[in-house]
């Protein structure tokens, strides 16, 4: 579809008769009241008797200068689905609109449906009013309690990657996603846009951006309200989009320009999509319309507040009239409110008039109550193949090398395969699917492209289900939207820069603590994350690429949400890839390296292993009836092989010492059962790791988590943690576990350090440790690799 010039509606024919505009400021009217009285009013909600004081809340919270907007397009798009009978789903990306949101949720009667006590009428109201940004109440933004959500706006900048996700696989379905002009200068919204090279028109649905200008963020103006006007067309043009302008603030010469434009836009949509899925497009890329709605911040509100101007301002951003015992705030107020005319909207009873409600959808038709802002009410499980089948042949723990990614793939590649009927599950990285060794999920499907395309690409295709990006941000975005619609996924990603999404794993992971409380919502797909590329492979990129924090950051979820898993070889990182595959409603990380790796678990060993998240390794214990002299313990597939070479050194040092050996797969057993679900008992704790022996304990990540997982155990004290220190550079794979003393011979050394009875040794054995790494050093620094007997090590 070749590119056009925008179109501005105001030139357009009025499409909504006088009737029409009679019933649409009904319902505005309706909607906006109902958004003021949230941010103000305790009680007296319809007015009955002149405003006091008491009847407004202590603390005024909540925002206004979006929330007309809000209303205004989501009356429109309600006109839509009524003259087309389309599927909607409603993002509001604006920060803190959720005045608007709720309020048109009640008028369609959804929120009554999921909040019977919010009843539509004159008590519901009062409680509805009550409730929000109120003790025990709801928050002033879109949230996991408000219908017909499944975007957070508590921080800005994912709605329009969030818009996109939910549309992906979903062909019936349009995303109208509204983006304020302040989230508009985030990052993350300015990469979403190009998402559109990513959609395809035939099996995807399609997303209806619909960018709000009202000028202003808190107290300052916006960039994208102030360019010039063709600026702002050429940049939205460059970008992939058609863009229609809605424009003014004479409410009813905007309605006939929404309208218009909602018409056009859905034209625009079904042209493209009838044409491509007839097969008519051969390979062009569509062009999709958005729609820039530019009105006034806090439209309908006090033109001056203390003769200062308000409504087209900034300062109607959050709150326009505050310190109501102030002069005349109150009787502001107070006429503010009495303009909507509410007497004209409610019926004595408090419930909206009959022509109001029937401005609404039906059933599952409303926003409020689209099952894709539910997505459990949609999700399929996925068919998973019997990973036991895709494992290595491990005869001898120690002697088989292998790549646990690319062994993971194969399996990845049959999920994909068994799912494609499904359309149900997508594999997301940041241009880094084959760097981490996932290359054969390419064999079920290709890599998303809508694009220009050339010959000698490579499994570059529209259908692709292979998610890459250059942007963190947007690969996670759009997994959010295609979980929280009911779908399943995979985000792999280089350990280092899995942080530049730690805000959104933040409120994902709020999100899904909210939702667990809210009984009508159902459970979703788990986000799974496999970390790799990781702080002790990465040696050859150097210290930009070595941080192993992300686990610290999940670890301070909540103990239901966060999950965290290390398998140290191919067969445990299929177990746990399964497992989290079957998840629900929590956040699963797993890190497993990419480069090829000693094998240590047959999968009969691996499945036992990971059954129970620890456990003794026996064939690298020598305690068994013995009181041991320390714990070898370990978390991590590099941590794992330099704990078992440290065992191994030892016995060969000092033959007679006992030592227990024990492998960490989920690092969440290491808490008590009352603070993760996952923790272990205090009984097999202690049974496990003693309560007086030392535990040396190798560590993929920063020592400190240990300690704090840990920090409640009896024998916690006795715990010394090797791990990241923050030391690394670019060098070889065994001089990064040496600067960061995780490394085999700094662990035999504390072993020897903190067993008492070992002290006669110690001299001779540090000695000897000593000479090796000093040996260590002038290899690499002479021949760039490591030595032979580091790179050749085996378990025998």
């Amino acid at each position: 579809m070749s590119q056009q010039q925008g179109i501005v509606t105001s030139g357009h024919k009025n499409i909504l008769s006088e009737q029409d505009l009679a019933l649409f400021d009904r319902w505005w009217r309706a909607a906006n009241y109902l958004s003021v009285g949230q941010i103000y009013l305790l009680s007296n909600p319809l007015l009955r008797e002149p405003l006091k004081l008491e009847h407004t809340k202590p603390r005024l919270l909540g925002h206004w200068g979006t929330t007309p907007g809000i209303n205004f397009i989501w009356l429109h798009l309600n006109r839509l689905i009524k003259k087309s009978d389309q599927d909607i789903l409603f993002i509001a990306g604006p920060g803190h609109g959720a005045p608007g949101v709720v309020a048109s949720t009640w008028l369609e009667g959804t929120y009554s449906e999921y909040f019977p006590d919010i009843t539509q009428d004159e008590t519901g109201i009062c409680r509805l009013f009550k409730q929000f940004s109120f003790p025990g109440g709801i928050p002033s933004h879109a949230a996991a309690t408000t219908p017909g959500s499944i975007h957070e706006g508590g921080e800005l900048g994912y709605s329009l990657s969030h818009a996109y996700g939910a549309a992906f696989d979903n062909p019936d379905l349009i995303v109208a996603c509204v983006i304020g002009d302040g989230e508009a200068e985030t990052g993350p919204l300015a990469t979403s846009w190009h998402s559109n090279k990513f959609l395809d028109p035939v099996r995807d649905g399609a997303v209806l951006p619909i960018l709000h200008l009202n000028g202003y963020k808190i107290a300052n103006p916006t960039v994208l309200a102030r360019i010039p006007h063709d600026e702002l067309e050429a940049l939205l043009r460059g970008y992939g989009h058609v863009p229609i302008f809605v424009e003014g603030d004479d409410p009813v010469l905007v309605h006939q320009a929404m309208a218009a434009a909602m018409d056009e836009a859905f034209r625009l949509i079904r042209s493209i999509q009838n044409e491509a899925r007839s097969g008519g497009m051969a390979g062009a890329m569509p062009v999709w319309p958005v729609i820039v709605m530019k009105t006034p911040k806090g439209w309908t509100g006090p033109k001056t507040v203390d003769g200062l101007r308000t409504e087209g301002y900034w300062r109607s951003h959050q709150v326009p009239v505050s310190d109501l015992a102030k002069g005349d705030h109150l009787a502001i107020l107070e006429r503010w409110m009495r303009s909507y005319r509410p007497e004209e909207l409610f019926d004595e009873a408090g419930r909206p008039h009959s022509d109001i409600l029937a401005l609404a959808p039906a059933g599952r038709k409303r926003m409020s109550a689209s099952a894709h802002a539910n997505g459990g009410l949609l999700r399929r499980p996925l068919r998973l193949p019997d990973f036991s089948q895709y494992g290595l042949d491990v005869s001898a723990p120690g002697q088989l090398v292998g790549e646990s990614t690319r062994v993971l793939a194969v399996w990845l590649r049959d999920v994909m395969k068994a799912n494609l009927d499904q359309a149900n599950f997508r594999v997301l990285s940041p241009d880094e699917n084959n760097s981490n060794r996932l290359n054969a999920v390419l064999d079920a499907t290709n890599r998303a492209w809508e694009a220009t395309r050339y010959d000698y690409d490579d499994h570059l295709a529209p259908d692709g289900r292979v998610m890459e990006i250059l942007s963190e941000h947007t690969c996670q975005g759009w997994l959010e939207g295609y979980l929280l619609t009911g779908r399943h996924g995979l985000f792999s990603c280089y350990e280092a820069f899995v942080h530049i999404v730690d805000s959104m794993v933040n409120q994902h992971a709020k999100w899904l603590k909210t939702s667990k409380d809210v009984p009508w919502r159902q459970p979703i797909s788990s986000l799974n994350y496999l970390i790799t590329s990781h702080v002790w492979r990465q040696d050859h990129n150097g210290f930009s690429h070595q941080d192993p924090g992300f686990l610290d950051h999940v670890a301070n979820k909540k103990g239901e949400i966060s999950r965290i898993y290390l398998p140290p070889d191919a067969n445990t990182l299929l177990c746990t890839a399964d497992a989290c595959l079957r998840a629900r409603d929590t956040l699963n990380v797993i890190v497993a390296g990419k480069q090829p790796e000693l094998q240590w678990l047959d999968m009969e060993s691996a499945i036992a292993h990971c059954s129970k998240g620890l456990g003794i390794w026996d064939w690298a214990s020598n305690d068994k009836g013995e009181i041991p002299d320390a714990v070898v313990a370990c978390a991590g597939d590099v941590p794992t092989l330099e704990a078992l070479a440290a065992v191994k050194l030892l016995r060969e040092h000092i033959p007679d010492v006992k030592l227990r050996f024990v492998n960490v797969v989920d690092l969440m057993k290491l808490q008590l059962p009352e603070q993760h679900p996952h923790g272990l008992p205090d009984d097999i704790f202690d049974a496990l790791f003693t309560t007086d022996r030392p535990v040396i304990f190798a560590f993929h990540g920063y020592p400190s988590l240990v300690h704090r997982l840990i920090y409640k155990r009896s024998n916690a004290v006795n715990f010394h943690v090797h791990g990241y220190q923050d030391e690394g550079t670019t060098t070889t794979p065994f001089d990064m576990t040496v600067l960061n003393e995780l490394d085999r011979f700094h662990l035999v050394m504390n072993i020897v350090r903190r067993v008492p009875r070992l002290a006669v040794h110690a001299a001779y054995v540090q000695d000897a440790v000593s000479d090796k790494l000093v040996a260590h050093k002038r290899y690499i620094h002479m021949y760039g690799e490591d030595m032979p007997e580091i790179r050749d090590w085996t378990w025998s």
